[in-house]
């Protein structure tokens, strides 16, 4: 039986936890500008708690560590924009599973969604950046 494991060396993990840092900061960043866009723009200003920053800055996290190793080998813009879609879809659709009546809400709902593409692809645009600018490696 051919067991084959892979071991991650220490340089590898601390790239992993740079590159998770990196699309943390972003994710947040972006999910920040959204807040400021709802408070411009919508009479009603969903609360920010520190649960919500922490859920998004883990959300970034988590994305850019999996994210790294989506790409490592890999140069196939439709596995990049899988990514997004997949973690932006997966976070963006949960009020639709844990509440009842928000299908009422089909709008809310929908810039629930974008919200999450967006802060998603801004993770990934940054990370993009940092890899072709050597800033840091898939």
């Amino acid at each position: 039986m051919n067991h084959n494991h892979t071991t991650l060396t220490v340089a590898e993990r601390i790239e992993s936890l740079k590159i998770g840092i990196l699309a943390a900061f972003a994710f947040t960043l972006a999910y920040l500008i959204t807040l400021l866009i709802q408070l411009r723009l919508l009479t009603e200003l969903i609360p920010l708690g520190w649960v919500q920053l922490a859920i998004a800055c883990l959300s970034g996290f988590l994305f850019g560590v999996t994210y790294r190793y989506i790409v490592q080998n890999q140069e196939n813009p439709h596995l990049k924009d899988g990514a997004v879609l997949a973690f932006g879809l997966v976070r963006g659709l949960v009020p639709l599973e844990t509440s009842n009546g928000l299908n009422d809400h089909a709008l809310s709902l929908s810039l629930f969604v974008g919200e999450s593409l967006f802060c998603f692809a801004v993770a990934r645009w940054c990370l993009d950046l940092a890899f072709s600018s050597g800033w840091l490696k898939p």
